[in-house]
């Protein structure tokens, strides 16, 4: 199991957005594993484990809208509660 706690999910809507950029900039400053930056110019799906996903929303705010953003909370799933 991840020592990470939270699958942060959320999409990104805006402009001239480049999901290498998106990828390389969460990897190299925000803790975590299970990485996928994906999508095209005008929109970028995320998808991240992490101990701090306040950290990736305001990155992610940084850079456009966003939306369809969920937070698990990935221990409390494995005990069989709600994340």
């Amino acid at each position: 199991m991840s020592h990470y706690t939270f699958d942060t999910q959320l999409l990104i809507e805006g402009h001239h957005l480049d999901e290498d950029a998106i990828h390389e900039y969460i990897a190299s400053n925000i803790e975590g594993d299970c990485l996928m930056a994906v999508g095209d110019e005008n929109l970028i799906k995320i998808h991240f484990h992490t101990n701090t996903p306040w950290r990736v929303l305001e990155y992610a705010a940084s850079l456009g809208e966003l939306f369809d953003v969920v937070v698990e909370n990935m221990d409390r799933q494995g005990r069989g509660l709600k994340g």
